[in-house]
């Protein structure tokens, strides 16, 4: 009864070539080849994924060498609700932290006791406060929002607190919890891409903001020699590069000197490298609200690396299929494994990469493809990555 009942809803959107019996040995309840005959591969999915619902059925779309294939599993449980508790807790002491930070930036000089301090640190901590945390809140409600407009099962922000000196930004940023699978391609490129540009939306203006309120300062003329301390210089992304100079009109840290070097050749190296180093040069001092904007760039840049669970890896996949995004993984290693020679910390996110950047939010529906628009976009997203990207985040000069 239970399988004419389903070959039933199938024959209203599939053509049946042939027909595979399962069990929970095999992981499926049965399996049928053939084709799709409605023009709409996603309407097709939902009309049969409606129709087997009551029976406790999930259907997937699958190709099997080449063939267009229907496999049904029995329905897991529908995910238990969230507590939103949880989150409000983890979004508090993440504003307290980023505050602690934001006024630690803002301090000047230690004031002469603690009354003085915790003054300076509620006063001086809002501005890099509320600018961190509208990058993140828009990174994260942007996965949410869209996540929630398809039906997805997806959980409120949590963010994380990680206050200063252990963390620059007073936070180990935010992530929300897709507690099932997307339902088909489009579902996971609208998801995984409206995080990265939500927060770049936000991210751009608090920067020019954060610029504008920035000063000029001169570097050192030449190293400063040992137990003289360090000058730390953010690194440098195209499009950080760019925005300095809508600001200031002059591309920073500007070198004393371009060392003979054609300006072009000059800056890409500096990007990709940090070297050389810019004494005698000018930089930008960056206020804290430049430094939340600045991070908030960073924060896009490494969701966006091309690899696992991370945004960037869910752009790869859509984009790419499973079998091309297993094919780049290596490469992606490799040039993470190469970049750590000029800032070592590439190589902890090469070992996080190698040990968990391998598995792919797989949708339920893998024969439905992107559509024109979504192409479109998506490779505009890649031109964000490769924009936003900061090969050496933190350059010191002694």
């Amino acid at each position: 009864m239970l399988y004419e009942r389903v070959e039933l809803a199938v024959r209203r959107v599939f053509f049946i070539e042939d027909t595979t019996y399962g069990d929970e040995r095999k992981g499926f309840v049965i399996k049928y080849h053939g084709r799709i005959i409605l023009p709409d591969t996603a309407e097709a999915y939902d009309r049969l994924a409606e129709a087997v619902a009551p029976l406790g059925l999930t259907p997937l779309f699958r190709y099997e060498n080449n063939r267009q294939t229907v496999i049904f599993v029995t329905s897991r449980q529908a995910p238990r609700p969230s507590n939103p508790r949880t989150n409000l807790i983890f979004f508090i002491l993440t504003l307290i932290s980023v505050w602690f930070t934001g006024g630690m930036l803002n301090l000047q000089e230690m004031p002469a006791n603690a009354i003085e301090f915790v003054w300076a640190i509620i006063s001086g901590g809002w501005p890099f406060a509320i600018s961190m945390l509208a990058i993140l809140t828009a990174h994260e409600f942007g996965h949410y929002l869209v996540g929630r407009r398809h039906g997805a099962a997806v959980s409120l922000p949590y963010f994380l607190p990680l206050p200063f000196p252990l963390s620059p930004f007073g936070t180990l940023g935010a992530f929300i919890n897709m507690k099932e699978l997307p339902k088909n391609r489009r579902v996971l490129m609208d998801i995984g891409i409206a995080g990265p540009l939500s927060g770049l939306v936000v991210a751009i203006p608090v920067l020019l903001i954060g610029l504008s309120l920035s000063t000029l300062s001169p570097l050192p003329a030449a190293p400063l020699g040992s137990g003289l301390g360090q000058t730390q210089l953010e690194g440098n992304s195209i499009l950080y590069l760019l925005l300095k100079f809508v600001v200031f009109g002059q591309f920073l840290p500007a070198p004393a000197d371009y060392g003979g070097l054609p300006p072009l050749l000059y800056w890409l190296r500096y990007i990709f490298t940090g070297q050389p180093l810019p004494y005698g040069g000018l930089d930008v001092l960056l206020h804290p609200v430049a430094w939340a904007g600045w991070g908030g760039i960073l924060i896009t840049s490494l969701n966006l690396i091309p690899a696992g669970q991370l945004d960037g890896g869910h752009l790869l996949y859509v984009l790419f299929g499973r079998e091309r995004a297993r094919r780049i993984y290596p490469l992606v290693l490799l040039a993470l494994g190469l970049l750590g020679f000029v800032w070592s910390g590439w190589w902890l996110w090469a070992v996080l990469i190698f040990l968990f950047g391998r598995v792919y939010a797989e949708p339920l529906d893998q024969i439905t493809e992107l559509d024109p628009r979504r192409k479109r976009l998506g490779w505009l997203t890649l031109v964000v990555f490769l924009l936003v990207f900061t090969p050496v985040p933190l350059v010191l000069m002694p």
